[in-house]
């Protein structure tokens, strides 16, 4: 059953990694690409480190299992540095509504990953049948131009790669089974993404000095490092930890609905008609998902059947005990 912490996690990845694409879109006017997502991870990582630091005890501090190295490396390579990399780099080649369609093959991909390297997550048909129709919600999300879908090659490859990337890091995630705590694991592999995108911006050529710093530029830079930098990785991890890679990157069909909503509150874009049916497209595959998962009275603890004798008894015996869950 799919519990609070579980649904907090959720919930938490969604909606924060959902309003990167709106501050990304903010800032990438005053930043060049790589050197925002680098000064970004700089950002996360002294948060995440000080957090840490207070509230975990120093002996849980450090990796103790080649398994727990192996989860920091994938999170800090794979999952965190080379997926945002290409993103905030292939987005300059195309449209934010095809680059969304893209990153959201994430949970197409993460099943082909997850076959081949985990042993204990797999799909049924009916999570299939929710996974394709919560994909289509987000096209019609984006609805992005036809004619833009076939051009673009290069920024489309890009974004492919980057959606690639994170999938593959969520699922080596789940196959190190660290001992680490998602939080210990984020702060360890925060520094390996910022080394890693400053590397890499150093060699694109970017300069420091074409950063122009405008009030729009800091809030941007503020809200992807501490908001969707911080604490969406660490619910995002955590959330592996909990329900598994596959189920985990479902949240990516989710962010182009924060997105969506994002700009048209912040930025006054205009929310189609379309865009609403998508809405409802994602949250049918996601009740086609998950309809067997979710235990009410976890979610909900105050609530109760007022039905009679006649409800309960017709309700089955694992929902009239309460201890059973």
């Amino acid at each position: 059953m799919i519990g609070r912490r579980t649904l907090a996690f959720f919930a938490a990845t969604s909606i924060l990694f959902g309003g990167t694409f709106v501050a990304t879109k903010a800032g990438l006017d005053y930043l060049p690409p790589l050197l925002f997502v680098a000064l970004r991870y700089d950002i996360a990582t002294v948060a995440v480190a000080l957090y840490a630091v207070y509230a975990i005890p120093r002996k849980q501090l450090l990796p103790r299992t080649a398994g727990d190295v192996a989860s920091i490396l994938a999170t800090g390579v794979f999952a965190i540095g080379l997926t945002n990399a290409l993103l905030f780099v292939g987005q300059q080649y195309t449209t934010s509504a095809v680059g969304a369609i893209m990153f959201s093959l994430n949970p197409i991909l993460t099943p082909v990953f997850a076959a081949v390297l985990l042993a204990d997550e797999r799909l049924s048909a009916r999570e299939a049948a929710g996974m394709v129709l919560a994909l289509a919600g987000v096209v019609l999300v984006v609805n992005p131009d036809p004619g833009n879908l076939t051009g673009g090659i290069v920024g489309k490859s890009i974004l492919f790669a980057g959606a690639a990337s994170g999938a593959l890091g969520s699922v080596l995630i789940r196959r190190a089974d660290s001992t680490v705590s998602s939080t210990v694991r984020t702060a360890w592999a925060l520094p390996i993404a910022a080394a890693l995108t400053h590397g890499l911006s150093w060699w694109r050529g970017e300069s420091a000095a074409s950063v122009v710093w405008t009030s729009e530029a800091l809030f941007a830079l503020a809200y992807v490092g501490l908001f969707a930098g911080a604490i969406a990785y660490v619910a995002y991890f955590g959330l592996i930890d909990e329900a598994g890679a596959i189920r985990a990157n479902l949240a990516f069909y989710v962010v182009p609905v924060v997105a969506s909503l994002g700009g048209w509150a912040l930025l006054g874009e205009v929310i189609s008609g379309l865009a609403v049916a998508g809405f409802l497209t994602i949250l049918l595959g996601f009740v086609v998902l998950g309809s067997d998962s979710i235990d009410v009275r976890v979610v909900f603890p105050a609530f109760t059947v007022e039905s009679g004798d006649d409800a309960s008894a017709s309700m089955p015996e694992r929902s009239r005990n309460p201890e059973q869950t």
